[in-house]
């Protein structure tokens, strides 16, 4: 499957389940040097193998903004590595309303107010829920990580408003139509690329993978401030902020995070405040289904 919609599942992912300390991460708008794509990346892999931690769990508390309207509700989040990733619903009422469990290959899941249940593996999730979980993304994302960035592939940076800029090395014509789709200050909200530029490139754009990858650096500590992904042959943005960031003693994690997906006749965010972060385990992922449980239809 391609990066692009792995990326895309993340969206989907944290607002069926899903920090406030920290500070907002500075808008910079002072001149800053040139750097090499080879230099950023370098910085970047340093990070993140820094970032790396084998446990993780936090508080959340999730906003989030649908066409159909807005919902607010808590979750405990639970993070092994490379393992699983275990998500616990909580609404209003303090009682838990659904579990989630994801591993590399399966998905398990709790629907406690209609006393349902879902066991499958990636391909049955995909074939239910229209969307195919992906374990290493959504790990990524709670530690802060530059999501889909390959250290080996080719990249173009750039500067925008005092930070650098990571470009996927995607033929030219498509870095283009992206950049057209979503402008560095909005996430395709007021497209204005004509329709058949669009089509002329969508049309290129059908043998090939015509995604591009951005990523935003603050240029001291060449941390992730933003990573855009989009797929122009099924005309998808994802867009994940790191808004606020922890201290050095939660190795910067990401405190506060903005999730938003963009397509045709649809957008939908999730804003996820994480507080309460521990980066120690080990950690329990207790999952059981209840005897008077049924599949989901």
């Amino acid at each position: 499957m391609k990066r692009a919609a792995k990326a895309v599942v993340l969206l989907a992912l944290l607002t069926s389940s899903a920090c406030k300390s920290g500070k907002p991460l500075p808008l910079i708008g002072r001149d800053i040097p040139a750097r090499s794509p080879e230099r950023i990346i370098e910085r970047i892999v340093n990070n993140s193998e820094r970032m790396k931690v084998p446990y993780y769990s936090a508080k959340a508390t999730i906003d989030l903004r649908l066409p159909t309207g807005n919902r607010n509700f808590k979750a405990l989040i639970r993070s092994v590595t490379d393992s699983a990733a275990w998500i616990s619903v909580i609404p209003a009422l303090g009682i838990e309303a659904a579990r989630l469990v994801i591993t590399e290959d399966s998905v398990k899941l709790l629907n406690r107010i209609d006393d349902q249940y879902f066991l499958g593996d990636t391909t049955a999730t995909l074939e239910k829920f229209k969307i195919q979980p992906d374990l290493d993304l959504l790990q990524d994302a709670l530690l802060g990580l530059p999501i889909g960035l390959e250290p080996n592939e080719k990249y173009r940076s750039d500067r925008e408003n005092g930070q650098y800029v990571l470009t996927s090395k995607e033929k030219r014509r498509f870095v283009r139509a992206a950049e057209d789709i979503s402008p560095s200050d909005t996430l395709a909200r007021d497209r204005d690329m004509g329709e058949r530029r669009l089509e002329r490139t969508l049309r290129k754009a059908e043998e090939v993978e015509a995604v591009v990858f951005r990523y935003w650096l603050e240029p001291d500590s060449m941390l992730v401030t933003r990573v855009q992904i989009a797929d122009l042959v099924r005309d998808q943005v994802a867009e994940i902020d790191y808004l606020e960031r922890g201290g050095s003693d939660q190795y910067h994690m990401p405190t506060k995070v903005s999730i938003t997906l963009t397509e045709p006749g649809r957008q939908a965010t999730a804003v996820l405040e994480l507080s309460r972060i521990v980066l120690e385990g080990p950690l329990q992922m207790n999952f059981s289904i209840p005897e008077k449980f049924v599949p989901m239809p």
